[in-house]
């Protein structure tokens, strides 16, 4: 399974990012798709995860803020960043769980206040 990822960038704070992250691949034998980030001096977080079954779940510090979906027939996973903060400047990246877990590369997001 290959991931790739686009859609970082630039943004003031209260703005808004959309990412994306298009599967190829053995992509049916992934269960779930979801997006992590990792801030400088940080660790990898978890930030939203997207099942199969398209159920969701999110860090608590962007619920209500971002919301995860997927287009199969894109085999795309998208991600919706509004009222972005600061502290959400990180690299965030792209994972599938299947029988191992993938990662694509990951995509700078910075928020400027």
């Amino acid at each position: 399974v290959q991931l790739q990822a686009s859609g970082g960038g630039l943004v003031q704070a209260g703005g808004s990012l959309r990412l994306s992250c298009i599967g190829s691949g053995s992509i049916r034998s992934i269960v779930s798709m979801g997006w992590y980030r990792q801030a400088p001096g940080k660790q990898r977080e978890l930030v939203a995860r997207i099942t199969r079954g398209n159920s969701t779940n999110y860090a608590d510090s962007v619920k209500g803020r971002f919301t995860i979906s997927r287009d199969n027939a894109k085999n795309t996973v998208y991600l919706q960043m509004d009222n972005l903060k600061p502290e959400d400047t990180a690299v965030y990246y792209c994972n599938a769980l299947g029988l191992v877990a993938y990662w694509g590369k990951g995509t700078q997001v910075t928020v400027s206040s």
